[in-house]
């Protein structure tokens, strides 16, 4: 007869709970790490090595740090301190959106149009009471739409692009004339 197969033995993270193979594709690598380096040696041995080198590295930049500390002590510090960056699971940097309102005419149907207005939330207005207010103001309708990048935005039945930057100043004064932008043929132009 023929032998049975045996069970598979893994060996799971104590951090993550992620077989130690699947560590570093985890969002949390750089915390399981110590523990990969005393329980799975042999399946990242690169991590003893870089682990040597690393503490190589803090030991000179410590010896560093304290001779350029006592020099900047008596001359004052020049340099000024960063913000940290925010970062995104995946290593991925979170940009912080610019506060514009960008108004766009798409034709549909040869002589129909949308005008879509994004950036309205950016500046604390609620979209659904703004497609209300612009659809009474314009007798229009007016809806609030996931624009193909996830967000919402107002899309309005009609060329109003030209009235409704008087309308939207009037209406709410947090938002700027400066901040609002025209889409013509692809390029952003400003609607001052």
């Amino acid at each position: 007869m023929a032998e049975k197969p045996q069970p598979v033995q893994v060996l799971y993270c104590g951090f993550c709970g992620l077989p130690a193979e699947y560590c570093e594709f985890g969002s949390d690598f750089e915390k399981c790490k110590p523990w990969l380096i005393q329980n799975a040696r042999e399946i990242y041995p690169d991590l003893l090595q870089d682990a040597n080198v690393n503490e190589v590295d803090t030991v000179s930049n410590q010896l560093q740090s304290s001779s350029i500390s006592g020099e900047n002590s008596a001359s004052g510090s020049s340099a000024p301190k960063q913000e940290p960056i925010k970062k995104l699971p995946g290593g991925k940097i979170k940009k912080k959106e610019k506060q514009e309102v960008i108004i766009e005419k798409v034709t549909r149907n040869k002589r129909k149009s949308i005008t879509t207005l994004k950036g309205l939330d950016l500046f604390g207005v609620k979209l659904s009471d703004a497609s209300k207010k612009i659809g009474k103001k314009f007798a229009t309708g007016a809806s609030v739409v996931k624009g193909p990048t996830e967000k919402e935005q107002i899309d309005v039945q009609g060329d109003i692009a030209y009235d409704i930057v008087e309308f939207i100043t009037h209406t709410w004064p947090d938002v700027p004339e400066t901040a609002i932008f025209f889409i013509e043929d692809g390029k952003k132009v400003p609607a001052v």
